[in-house]
């Protein structure tokens, strides 16, 4: 029992535990707020992923589009319902349920 309290009241003991609590809990950088950091970033990381997939994406339809005249001629089709003279243009419409 008299070792125990030899060691609790050794203030190296007592300055490091003091040190610890307060990096771990009030210090401006705490565990707690390292952790939303690190969310954070992950999901920033998640994000610039798929925007670098979207731009890359987007670049390619462009090309095609500046440089394929049947790919042009299929995005009006599909997206702007344009048509040549001598046809017709049917919509159709799914139900959702």
């Amino acid at each position: 029992m008299g070792r125990l309290l030899s060691i609790i009241r050794n203030k190296y003991i007592i300055a490091s535990t003091a040190f610890l609590v307060w990096m771990l809990f009030f210090d401006r950088h705490d565990v707690a707020t390292q952790y939303g950091y690190y969310s954070q970033l992950k999901g920033l990381k998640a994000e610039k992923a798929f925007y670098t997939e979207e731009i890359e994406r987007v670049t390619k339809a462009i090309h095609d589009l500046n440089n394929d005249p049947k790919e042009l001629q299929r995005v009006a089709r599909e997206r702007y319902k344009m048509k040549k003279e001598n046809e017709d243009v049917f919509v159709i419409i799914e139900r959702q349920e």
